[in-house]
């Protein structure tokens, strides 16, 4: 197999995700890892032939990696393809894209997993890692080979969309899955204590008519999932959390010596219940939009590091299922290509140092997922992604990359504009 050209990117603000620094130099790329990182690379240090990139400035960091995004191969290929996703992160700076199971079959089996690993070996331009269901056909009643699948390739066990509502399955697979050291990544919903709910439970849902969401919905689910994980001792994630009550649980676990970690979306911390305005479903996700006081909890809890991962909660929904009352539309919004502009409103705003934003999004999932991904540092695989923080613009979604265009932020000004993005030393995109 040919190597690509060595590329050399000089004139940088490097960006460090373990030390939480940044600092002045280049970066040299070859055979695929990174050969030289710091103030050292310089025009002199350029092996002839490779390619000579002058930055002016320019951050360069690990490329993103989102640990969930939804793409629809098998079955739901109408929503988004492996070549669309793709495409779209490596516009956004994700390198490595975790995928979500509830795809037609679900990831319930070997098969399926070699099945969307071949496909996006031929047809992805990033990095993908399937997750795998906890239960098959995500039904919620009998556990999956965790250990067969893990060895096909799944890096997460997760039931996608859903909680397990039977607690002695849930504590079941959590005690399989440790017994493979296997992570699972819950999403934490009570359903019947959502019951019909599409926003947020409070004044703004009762303004515009709506049936509420009570964040002890996703509490109380996150508070049974702990004790499991405190009686069986496997790893876990919380994903998605949306309120300070479900912060102040993953709080006591973690000073109680559990391995829990947590993540919240992009759209959580950057929007509130406010941005819904006049029943606009683009902002009608799962978990709901809270309140602004809820929205900077969020922001706190991040830059306190008690949030890990900052993820994409990429969903792609095409029109027919959005152009809906807001009750009836689906859930979800595209997010991959949007996820690193995005976060740059929150270190504009002097919430968060862009150092400790990029970790969230690079080193800390590679380091939960076990991936060697996420950091810039001599022997690495070179994902790397050369942006602009500074440069604004106008987010027009006929300009996506993704075959939906159900994007929360259409026609909102944001900024940072990627550049270029290296996957394995290849440029995905320019």
């Amino acid at each position: 197999m040919p190597t690509s050209q060595p590329i050399a990117l000089l004139n940088a603000r490097l960006i460090d995700t373990e030390r939480k620094t940044e600092s002045r130099g280049g970066l040299l790329v070859m055979d695929g890892v990174i050969a030289g990182v710091g103030a050292g690379v310089t025009r002199d240090q350029v092996p002839e032939g490779a390619r000579v990139v002058d930055c002016r400035g320019d951050v360069v960091a690990p490329g993103l990696v989102d640990m969930r995004a939804f793409v629809g191969e098998p079955g739901a290929e109408h929503r988004e393809t492996f070549a669309t996703a793709s495409a779209a992160a490596a516009a956004g700076g994700v390198t490595s894209l975790v995928t979500r199971p509830d795809t037609i079959p679900p990831v319930d089996d070997p098969a399926v997993v070699d099945f969307i690993l071949r496909r996006a070996r031929d047809s992805a331009s990033v990095r993908i890692f399937p997750s795998a269901a906890l239960t098959k056909r995500l039904e919620g009643r009998e556990i999956t080979e965790v250990g067969l699948l893990a060895q096909a390739g799944a890096v997460v066990f997760s039931e996608g969309t859903q909680s397990i509502v039977d607690t002695q399955t849930m504590r079941r697979a959590l005690a399989y899955a440790r017994d493979f050291d296997a992570l699972v990544a819950a999403f934490c919903e009570d359903r019947s204590l959502r019951g019909d709910g599409v926003m947020a439970e409070g004044l703004r849902a009762s303004w515009l008519g709506l049936p509420g969401v009570p964040r002890e919905a996703e509490t109380i689910a996150l508070e049974r999932d702990l004790r499991l994980v405190a009686l069986t001792g496997a790893r876990y994630h919380a994903q998605l959390l949306s309120n300070r009550l479900s912060l102040e649980a993953v709080k006591r676990a973690r000073e109680a010596g559990l391995k829990v970690t947590c993540s919240a979306s992009i759209n959580h911390l950057t929007l509130n219940e406010l941005d819904v305005g006049d029943y606009r479903t683009f902002l009608k996700l799962s978990p709901p939009l809270r309140s602004e006081d809820e929205r900077m909890a969020l922001v706190e809890a991040l830059s306190a590091d008690l949030i890990d991962v900052v993820c994409s909660d990429h969903d792609p929904q095409d029109v027919e299922t959005k152009r809906l009352p807001f009750v009836e539309a689906a859930a979800g919004a595209i997010g991959v290509e949007t996820m690193l502009s995005a976060s740059l409103r929150l270190v504009a705003a002097g919430h968060i140092s862009l150092p400790r934003m990029l970790r969230a999004m690079s080193l800390r999932p590679a380091q939960i997922l076990r991936l060697p991904v996420g950091r810039l540092y001599v022997g690495a695989p070179a994902d790397v992604i050369r942006f602009d923080p500074d440069e604004s613009y106008v987010l027009d979604a006929a300009n996506l990359h993704s075959r939906c265009r159900n994007t929360p932020f259409d026609e909102a000004k944001l900024q940072g504009r990627v550049k270029l993005t290296l996957v394995a030393g290849r440029v995905a995109h320019e």
